[in-house]
């Protein structure tokens, strides 16, 4: 198996329970708070893998 794959399996599975645990525990506004902030993350990402793909192509 390879080494990286595995690794990186490992940080999204404890970047989702991460995030389930902080949306379960959290109040309604900062439940409010998190999804505007995931949100906004999600979407800066979508722009940085965008800009990546330019340059690589």
């Amino acid at each position: 198996m390879n080494m990286l794959s595995l690794a990186k399996s490992a940080a999204a599975g404890a970047a989702v329970g991460f995030a389930c645990y902080a949306v379960s525990s959290a109040g309604p506004l900062q439940k409010m708070s998190i999804k505007r902030d995931a949100n906004k993350t999600l979407k800066a990402a979508g722009h940085l893998l965008n800009d990546l793909k330019s340059v690589v192509m």
